[in-house]
């Protein structure tokens, strides 16, 4: 801490305006710090200048980090869109420049304790931490077996840092700890995997490539599978009016190019405007019946079945570089069939037949404005 104190010192003197806010974090500010343990500071650099006081060094054999954290990252951090949410949370203050930078940190701080009370934003954040361990999935799978465990190891740490991340998200909360320090935490947490315990040592313990990638592909399966129900638990009342409104007005333009294409040949256009729209209102229709988004994780493609079952036909099954008559039909039948069925749900479709009209609805909706 005297190394701390005089690190404020030299930032009172030399940068009095340039840096808001110095802080310190880890396993000194949670009491839990050993005689190795370094001591976390960061800074928030309050102008171009203040970045210049960061530093790193050895004293006494023990390390130290005096690293910059934007104003902008640290608000990432504590809106849970960073996985270092911690750093903010359990950080306590050595210095603030003013009450306004105090204030504001402050606020952050708050913002973790608060928490969004909404259960599908952390789903949400959930989903897309877990997206990212795809990525070293696949590296898993490409890398030959009798290759070097080393890489094997590598990935799949990162496989589990992902995964760990993404399940306290879930849990709506943050890894409080750092990596190997916080193994009780997310034992403890109410939503896991189950053998989740067991996955783990396996992925750390195992001695063999091929071991490593299955372990990693299970744990991957049971986390994606709990945040599947996790999803399917947050179903609401459909709505289509408020979740699909514009969706027919902007999604013509692609029925358009589509029947374009067909009557013109063009079956580059045809495969992924084809393809594109029909997922796209399959995703939509789902979102306006359930009231949250399919992932797109899920590789059985079961919210299709959604946009099926409303008698939609099926464009990517007829698509053929060598006969676009079935694809034009299907087109045309998507955007009559689409269109009943929205206005059937009590969604309003906006259109005018001339110029005029559209001048009138224009003035119209100033004045309703007013």
């Amino acid at each position: 801490m005297d190394v701390a104190e005089t690190l404020v010192d030299h930032i009172k003197n030399n940068y009095p305006q340039d840096i808001a806010i110095v802080a310190y974090y880890g396993s000194y500010s949670q009491g839990t710090a050993t005689k190795r343990s370094d001591l976390d500071f960061f800074f928030i650099p309050a102008t171009p200048k203040g970045y210049r006081a960061s530093i790193q060094f050895v004293m006494q054999d023990i390390s130290f980090d005096f690293w910059p954290i934007s104003w902008e990252r640290a608000e990432r951090m504590a809106t849970y869109q960073e996985t270092n949410t911690s750093i903010i949370a359990d950080s306590i203050l050595l210095y603030s420049r003013s009450d306004e930078d105090l204030s504001r940190f402050k606020k952050l701080q708050q913002t973790i304790i608060d928490m969004p009370p909404s259960q599908q934003s952390f789903i949400n954040k959930a989903e897309e931490q877990l997206r990212a361990v795809y990525l070293h999935l696949y590296k898993l799978g490409k890398a030959p077996y009798e290759g070097n465990i080393t890489y094997y190891r590598n990935e799949a740490h990162d496989v589990l840092i992902q995964v760990l991340s993404s399940l306290a998200l879930l849990n709506r909360t943050y890894l409080k700890s750092g990596w190997g320090k916080n193994q009780s935490q997310i034992m403890n947490f109410a939503l896991k995997p189950a053998r989740l315990e067991e996955q783990m040592d396996y992925i750390m313990c195992a001695d063999s490539a091929e071991s490593i990638r299955d372990a990693c592909e299970h744990l991957v399966e049971s986390m994606l599978s709990l945040l599947i129900e996790e999803k399917a638990g947050l179903t609401g009342q459909p709505s289509y009016p408020d979740r699909m409104k514009g969706f027919y007005e902007e999604l013509k333009g692609i029925l358009d190019k589509l029947k374009t294409a067909c009557e013109t040949g063009n079956y580059p256009i045809a495969y992924f405007w084809s393809i594109g729209a029909q997922d796209e209102i399959a995703r939509f229709i789902y979102y306006a019946e359930h009231g949250y988004w399919p992932t797109s994780l899920d590789s059985s493609l079961n919210y299709q079945q959604v946009y099926l079952s409303k008698g939609l036909p099926d464009l990517v099954s007829v698509l053929d570089p060598g006969n676009f008559a079935p694809l034009h039909e299907a087109v045309l039948c998507l955007e009559s069939g689409l269109e009943k069925l929205l206005i059937e749900e009590g969604v309003t479709i906006i259109r005018y037949e001339t110029l005029e009209q559209f001048k009138l609805d224009l003035e119209k909706s100033l004045e309703d404005a007013k």
